[in-house]
């Protein structure tokens, strides 16, 4: 009896939006159908072990609702009333429509908006060499990263640290602000190994009694946008029980005496007052950092998701400098290693076309600028034409009513370049299928780690899916775009940015699959001085001048601590709306991506809210009952879980599920604000005071 050929192994990337960027080994079924997808054992951070929702990418990459054809709207908007067109029609149609707004209104009427839909640099960041060749309006990236980078910038002056795989090797590993087990997998991978090699204790902290919480030896449950004060206390004990490094703090930091005069009044019972943990715990999380000085602070997101979340990332930071930690193989303190790849883009993003006075919108407030709010739009034209691609703004934005109204508009030309019938694409004119990850070439860099991965083509696209490089091309063409980019495939582009970088060939990268850029120790952990002039981590950072993306100072920066501190500006309670929400990540989506698939809705199960048994009870509200929730932006109905894994005042919704997984087709952005944060903006999306109520 023949026994049936084993699988093809292709070598790829994940390309979702996710720092871990896991090394993937996927079975090839034959040219256009994939099995099952597995982590590279052999590449040294993804390890072997991969999140479940990537691991069943066939229910995604096989979907029968995935688009195929190119769509041109025939109903009302919104109405998903489409027909099928050729590719040239809709080409056609897309630039008829970009060069008459361009007549109407000026070249920055016209908006390319896209994100993190993929992570290839080829694929995501090609849009700006179309936007630039005809100088159509920037794009400010303000909606996940801005307070994160900032915040760890304005101590270290250089967004990278320690290697992430020396978690394996601390005596405590702290995972602040994030949830590994449902976001990045890998984390847990090298934090549990310590545990089971080192003896080493897992500390989470986090809103809500996450799995990585529960899987954690110490699990500080705090109030949101509280962390700033619990780090705080935790320098206060550090400096008065001996175990801040004065030596390390004379040669690596900026003020260490002014810093320990202004902790004196933080004291753990100041904190607790604060952030609503019992000072034991406080004290005991303080003790053993100060008595592991191979303590490596995993700094997530979530955290910095608040209208204080700069001054929360930076706070944390420092404890890993009064400490000294930096100075040991498994401390310090980690958050995203971007500042080590120094990539030449120039050629996929056309830098030699760019004009630097045309305008920068701010992604997070499109609902403002497709409203036509002055202020977002800068003084200049209104946005009357769109090329989105990689992201779902009618789901994932903040305001939505506000998005939703400006979509709505009838002046308002829409071409959506994507994979499924999202959302956005309901609201658009012209719809183009996209390819998947593994049916074009990329090259991905990881956040999370320090490894450069090729994922090259494995499989011919279903139907007439293109890759978003060849829709580049052929509306530049139609444009009267001029650049070497639009002559190039996506192959030639990342030969051109590794040559130009100084890392090779592609031939070389596809032959490794991967390219380890981990900076020596010294620099990694900055033992060669910080990345400020003097070569010290600033405790007082001029907030105004921290080298992270900005459009210029924006929110209360004015106002923002001078040092580390609790800094209280978020959307406090109040008697009409007496909760606080935070919008956390789902298990099973990554943002609105796998919405679609099966698996992930299986697990997710619908639109929930977690709200603790006394405040449900005071409300009368029963375990899985519909509610209502609301503030001044609008109002959602949903069904309420009861969870005494979260303080009382506090909610949290975790998710981004579809509009039309809700009742009254209304998802949860539709409570998050768009105002920016200081200094530098950006969207808090955990950081909203809400009412609650039965629903009727």
């Amino acid at each position: 009896m023949n026994r049936p050929l084993a699988p093809r192994i292709g070598y790829s990337a994940c390309p979702h939006d996710c720092p871990s960027t896991c090394a993937l080994e996927v079975e090839l079924i034959d040219a256009r159908t994939i099995g099952r997808v597995r982590g590279a054992k052999d590449n040294a951070y993804t390890a072997g072990v991969i999140c479940e929702k990537v691991a069943r990418y066939a229910e995604r990459i096989h979907h029968p609702e995935r688009l195929l054809r190119p769509l041109r709207r025939v109903g009302p908007k919104g109405s998903g009333q489409f027909a099928p067109i050729s590719w040239d029609e809709a080409l056609d149609i897309v630039a008829e429509q970009f060069l008459a707004a361009e007549r109407r209104h000026g070249a920055e009427t016209v908006w390319p908006y896209y994100y993190a839909g993929t992570m290839g640099l080829v694929q995501r960041d090609g849009i700006h060499r179309l936007r630039h060749g005809r100088r159509y309006s920037g794009q400010f990236d303000t909606i996940c990263t801005n307070m994160a980078w900032t915040g760890y910038i304005a101590g270290t002056g250089r967004l990278a640290g320690p290697d992430p795989r020396e978690m394996a090797l601390a005596d405590v590993v702290v995972i602040w602000g994030t949830n590994p087990v449902a976001t990045q997998v890998n984390v847990m991978t090298h934090a549990t190994k310590a545990r089971k090699t080192r003896g080493a204790k897992i500390v989470a902290i986090d809103i809500y009694m996450t799995e990585t919480m529960r899987q954690a030896d110490m699990a500080l449950l705090l109030k949101p946008g509280t962390d700033g004060a619990l780090a705080c206390a935790v320098m206060h004990v550090l400096f008065r029980d001996g175990y801040a490094d004065r030596d390390y703090l004379a040669k690596y930091a900026d003020c260490p005496d002014e810093l320990e005069q202004h902790l004196k009044s933080r004291s753990p019972e100041w904190a607790a007052g604060i952030t609503g943990l019992p000072v034991a715990e406080i004290e005991a999380f303080a003790r053993l950092v100060g008595e592991n000085r191979k303590t490596f602070f995993r700094l997530g997101y979530g955290f910095t998701r608040s209208r204080n979340g700069a001054v929360n990332m930076h706070a944390a930071t420092c404890i890993a400098t009064v400490s000294g930690a930096w100075q040991y193989e498994g401390g310090g303190a980690f958050h995203n290693n971007g500042a080590i790849y120094r990539l030449d883009k120039s050629m996929i993003e056309g830098h030699d076309l760019r004009d630097p006075s045309v305008r920068l919108l701010d992604q997070s407030r499109i609902g403002q600028v497709l409203t036509g709010d002055a202020d977002a739009l800068r003084g200049g034209p209104p946005v009357t034409a769109m090329l989105i691609q990689n992201t779902n703004p009618v789901s994932v934005a903040p305001e939505q009513e506000k998005v939703k109204a400006g979509f709505a508009r009838e002046d308002l030309f829409v071409c959506v370049h994507e994979q499924f019938m999202t959302e956005t694409a309901r609201m658009a004119d012209i719809v183009l299928p996209a390819t998947m990850f593994l049916e074009h070439d990329d090259i991905y860099k990881g956040g999370g780690h320090q490894y450069l991965i090729y994922g090259p083509k494995l499989l011919e696209a279903p139907g007439e899916a293109r890759e978003n490089h060849a829709v580049h091309i052929e509306l530049a063409r139609r444009l009267g775009i001029e650049h070497p980019g639009f002559r190039m495939s996506a192959r030639e582009h990342i030969d051109w940015m590794l040559r130009a970088s100084g890392y090779g060939t592609l031939d070389k990268l596809a032959a490794d699959r991967w390219s380890d850029l981990q900076p020596d120790f010294e620099t990694a952990h900055y033992l060669n001085g910080f990345g400020y002039p003097d070569g010290k981590f600033r405790f007082r950072p001029d907030w105004t001048r921290v080298a992270a993306s900005n459009n210029g100072p924006m929110g209360p920066w004015s106002s923002m601590p001078a040092l580390p501190d609790h800094w209280a500006v978020t959307e406090a309670a109040t008697e009409a709306f007496p909760f606080r929400l935070a919008t956390s990540p789902a298990r099973g989506f990554l943002n609105s991506t796998f919405n679609e698939t099966p698996g992930s809705r299986r697990r997710e199960g619908r639109p929930q809210v977690l709200v603790h048994p006394d405040d449900a009870v005071a409300l009368g509200i029963g375990d899985g009952e519909r509610v209502r929730m609301g503030n001044a932006r609008g109002e959602v109905v949903l069904h309420a879980r009861h969870f005494d894994g979260v303080r009382r005042g506090v909610l949290v919704s975790e998710g981004i599920w579809p509009n039309d997984a809700f009742e009254d087709g209304r998802g949860i952005n539709t409570l998050t604000g768009a105002d920016p944060v200081a200094p530098y903006g950006g969207a808090a999306f955990h950081d909203n005071h809400v009412w609650l109520r039965r629903a009727v």
